[in-house]
């Protein structure tokens, strides 16, 4: 396979434009990207991009700045001996427009050193 030098000087270049981007903007960028269904407005936020050293009173910590947070809860991985956190977990608000803040002021942002995402949780499906 021949590769013309000029592409590997560009993808190599550190004045190309995504090194300007900061990180945040960058994962937000590529969130925006995916073409995902609208998800219902609800109470209940899920968060991915969570580090392994992100605990419940963290993640409960980092969303209480945007309302009356009702539980926060990491999702453990249980098979492992010390019971990290799988990269995910969700976030319960008393109202809506907590919610909807919520989402606005963390998604893309950082939290324990890792960008994280927030959207709206759905909700299991209870079909066969």
């Amino acid at each position: 396979m021949a590769v013309r030098s000029g592409n590997l000087s560009r993808f190599f270049s550190t004045t190309s434009s995504i090194f300007h981007q900061p990180l945040a903007a960058a994962a937000v960028a590529a969130k925006a990207a995916r073409v995902d269904e609208q998800i219902p407005p609800s109470t209940t936020l899920f968060v991915s991009g969570l580090s392994g050293r992100t605990t419940n009173q963290k993640l409960r910590e980092a969303f209480a700045n945007f309302g009356d947070v009702i539980n926060a809860k990491v999702v453990n991985d249980r098979s492992s001996l010390t019971n990290h956190c799988k990269g995910y977990g969700f976030v319960r608000y008393s109202n809506i427009v907590d919610a909807e803040k919520a989402i606005k002021g963390m998604d893309g942002q950082f939290l324990d050193g890792r960008v994280i995402f927030a959207e709206y949780a759905r909700s299991k499906d209870t079909t066969p």
